[in-house]
């Protein structure tokens, strides 16, 4: 709270709100960090298998990193840091854009597919016994609508 602002000021969240506020947030968390130690055990990062994915479905499994970067909510330089040490491991390779000085292309190499593809079913896995069989399909339809609501309209 700002030190301009008076008590009164604040909208404070009613009982409702700041537990249904507390739950989201204990969800994602939780829902996350056991997704996330899943893919550390097959030697993936989420970012990693975020970048590795995305660029699977890609024409040419490529994208410009300032898209990446948007995509994954990153700033340019979060993610060229990030690209830097998958290059080093073979998982993709950079090539410049014509279109862009500053910018790059992130290519998915074949190491990178076969990663991803080796890891896949261990995620998906993860994901169904963290997520998807815990719920009914009708909270998941409720989950989505409520996601489209919340999320900005970048998809």
């Amino acid at each position: 709270m700002s030190t301009n602002e008076s008590p009164e000021a604040v909208n404070w969240l009613n009982h409702d709100e700041e537990r249904a506020w507390r739950s989201y947030r204990r969800m994602v968390l939780a829902v996350q960090a056991a997704t996330a130690r899943d893919l550390a055990d097959v030697g993936l990062s989420e970012p990693d298998y975020e970048v590795l994915s995305t660029l699977s479905e890609l024409p040419g499994r490529t994208s410009t990193l300032r898209d990446q970067a948007a995509k994954m909510r990153w700033s340019r330089s979060r993610l060229s840091r990030h690209a830097t040490r998958m290059e080093a491991r073979g998982l993709l390779r950079r090539e410049p854009d014509p279109a862009d000085g500053r910018g790059c292309f992130l290519v998915l190499t074949d190491q990178g597919m076969e990663t991803l593809e080796a890891a896949a079913p261990a995620h998906l896995a993860s994901v169904r016994r963290h997520f998807v069989d815990r719920l009914t399909p009708e909270d998941l339809r409720v989950l989505e609508r409520v996601a489209a609501k919340l999320r900005d309209d970048e998809d």
